[in-house]
């Protein structure tokens, strides 16, 4: 059960399973996107309940009971109940799961004239729903490069706490310089203040340039080349090192995966071992000493 559930290389009914569940992912991706159509939101927001809306109900009911049917098995699979809901992703199952039983558990406390409770109820159900959206984080147990990415996040701590670091002491210097230039030397009206053009700080440091704010003097143009060449500079240094993780990150998931799917090598190569040792201690003692002296050189000479 537990090669079925967590491993979609272990067979015909691992590969199953991982198909069918990455597409209740899409359909349920499908279903949310649908939900935020205009007239469906305006149905709702009527407290109508259309064929469209009964029908994204009923394709919602279907997937979440397949998520939730997904996690106990997980969970009844788990050696350790505790270190389970502790794992990143189960956490985000949970979270995912949490808006639609919530949503039930108060229409049917509510009651048919409960429409008040609702209603109060409504703004903490919209936010609920938004956690929807966590469903495609289920991809990451199927995919390869989305637990390669996470293991990346994980590694590399340190080195984005650096890029935050550089782009808020670069926002901090740039900001103010451009509010002089632009406001006090140019009479712009865009930077008004210096917060106000911490947006335009960090937007221009990550070379993005949405154009809502633009200086338009000659120090504030020069105030702007400065810290597009300084952003592209100062998220260089920690990028390098992020690639780098997830390279590396990427191979040892890879030759992990390549092991656990091809076991047969492995037993080959320990039924080899196996003969060798018994071939060496058959012709005598120092015959076998000689090998061991030999393996010891080796080993010394590549290093682990």
């Amino acid at each position: 059960l537990r090669d079925v559930v967590d491993d979609p290389h272990s067979g015909l009914a691992g590969k199953l399973f991982a198909c069918v569940s990455v597409s209740f992912v899409a359909v349920t991706a499908v279903g949310l996107c649908l939900s935020t159509m205009p007239d469906i939101r305006a149905e709702e927001e009527r407290g109508e309940c259309s064929p469209k809306c009964r029908s994204l109900f009923v394709l919602e009911t279907v997937c979440v009971a397949w998520f939730s049917f997904e996690f106990l098995l997980r969970s009844l699979q788990a050696e350790s109940k505790c270190a389970f809901l502790r794992a990143p992703l189960n956490v985000i199952d949970m979270l995912a799961l949490l808006p639609f039983y919530v949503s039930l558990l108060l229409g049917l406390a509510a009651g048919p004239g409960g429409s008040k409770l609702l209603e109060r109820a409504g703004l903490v159900l919209r936010l609920l729903r938004a956690l929807r959206v966590l469903y495609v984080m289920r991809l990451a147990r199927h995919s390869l490069g989305l637990r390669s990415l996470g293991l990346t996040v994980r590694r590399c701590a340190r080195e984005f706490g650096l890029l935050l670091l550089f782009l808020c002491v670069a926002m901090a210097l740039f900001a103010p310089l451009v509010h002089l230039a632009e406001r006090e030397l140019g009479a712009r009206r865009d930077f008004s203040s210096v917060p106000a053009s911490y947006w335009w700080a960090v937007i221009s440091m990550t070379t993005v340039g949405y154009g809502d704010m633009v200086p338009r003097s000659l120090p504030g143009q020069v105030v702007a080349l400065s810290s597009i060449l300084s952003g592209i500079l100062l998220m260089a240094f920690p990028v390098t090192s992020i690639f780098h993780t997830f390279s590396r990150s990427y191979s040892e998931l890879k030759e992990q995966q390549q092991r656990a799917a091809s076991p047969e090598p492995a037993l080959r190569e320990d039924s080899t071992r196996s003969a060798t040792a018994t071939e060496d201690s058959s012709q005598g003692p120092d015959s076998a000493g000689l090998a061991a002296d030999s393996a010891d050189a080796l080993w010394a000479r590549e290093g682990p």
